[in-house]
């Protein structure tokens, strides 16, 4: 029962997959995000995930054209967690001393804190030059250190860990009169303040195609964060609070049937391969072997003859003679 020669070779590199698009489903009716997601998921596949210009275009084609311009939620969604750069996550760690009304908020990529003359913290775009502030010392007594070279937030945090401690992490206020003497007035400066670009679609795929909306979003307090799209016009997304009521977009992923042949040599000859005990053995090693491939969705089962059977001798499906190995019928 445990040893059987299978003579598929695709199952070294299976790939049962569907090349139809995804279907689009339109709901009016407005909910939060979540409600949207559940609903989906009970009555489709999940909230839309949209991976290229062409499945946006085939989205914004599904909202009619004659409703006033309005958001609708899709299935993207990024959590917030801002930390300091050197871990530190005692007294002061949440330390936030956002520029008050603006900050922080989402523009398509601010993911790194820089701070000014004014000593309010700014969210910014990671990849943008600036002078920075080092620190030395320990994370209890920090000596804060400003580097003249202007650098983007990543290549200041490797400049700090080579030459000093980390990146400065701010605790309190007297942090802040610290720092603001190194500010020279008009310029900025990061700290190691930051958050990782948590952004993933509801059915767990990563997001790598993006089409953010120009405008920025308020973030404020919120843990988590959620998209939707502009209809019926531009399609651009935002990140919005999750509890807000929009209308949404379901996707579908139609089913497929495909037949695979299965040749089969049992170590012991006197082995049923009919034997429904052995039919549905062997059905469950083969589903465990699609999921080990990271094929999910996919129902496999016997495709049985009139008689009822599911495997013959090879000669019987191929009329060769002298072959003891067994095949699936089609």
């Amino acid at each position: 029962m445990e040893k059987f020669w299978l003579g598929l070779l695709c199952l070294s590199g299976w790939n049962i997959s569907s090349c139809l698009p995804s279907q689009y489903h339109y709901v009016a009716e407005p909910m939060t995000w979540t409600e949207a997601q559940t609903y989906c998921r009970e009555t489709y596949t999940d909230l839309a995930t949209v991976e290229n210009i062409e499945e946006m275009d085939q989205l914004l084609s599904t909202v009619p054209s004659l409703l006033d311009k309005h958001f609708v939620w899709i299935g993207l969604y990024s959590k917030i967690e801002w930390k300091w750069s050197d871990g530190y996550t005692e007294s002061g760690a949440d330390y936030r001393n956002w520029h008050p009304g603006k900050e922080p908020d989402f523009h398509g990529g601010q993911f790194c804190a820089q701070t000014g003359d004014s000593g309010t913290f700014w969210d910014d775009f990671c990849s943008y030059r600036y002078h920075f502030i080092c620190y030395t010392g320990t994370q209890q007594d920090p000596e804060f250190v400003f580097v003249n070279e202007i650098m983007s937030w990543s290549d200041a945090q490797k400049h700090c860990r080579e030459n000093f401690i980390d990146l400065a992490t701010v605790r309190n206020f007297n942090d802040t009169e610290k720092i603001l003497s190194w500010v020279q007035k008009g310029d900025w400066v990061w700290i190691g303040l930051y958050r990782d670009p948590d952004i993933n679609w509801s059915n767990g795929s990563p997001s790598t195609y993006t089409y953010w909306k120009g405008s920025s979003t308020p973030l404020g307090s919120m843990s988590v964060v959620c998209g939707a799209a502009e209809m019926p016009t531009s399609g651009k997304w935002i990140l919005s609070d999750c509890e807000t009521k929009l209308p949404f977009v379901c996707y579908s992923s139609p089913s497929t049937q495909q037949v695979i042949k299965l040749r089969m040599k049992p170590e012991d000859s006197t082995v049923d391969l009919n034997d429904p005990a052995v039919k549905a053995d062997i059905l469950k090693k083969l589903q465990n072997r699609l999921k080990e491939k990271g094929l999910s969705g996919v129902t496999l089962k016997w495709k049985e003859q009139p008689d009822g059977k599911v495997f013959y001798k090879e000669e019987k499906c191929s009329q060769k003679k002298n072959h003891e190995n067994f095949k699936l019928c089609t």
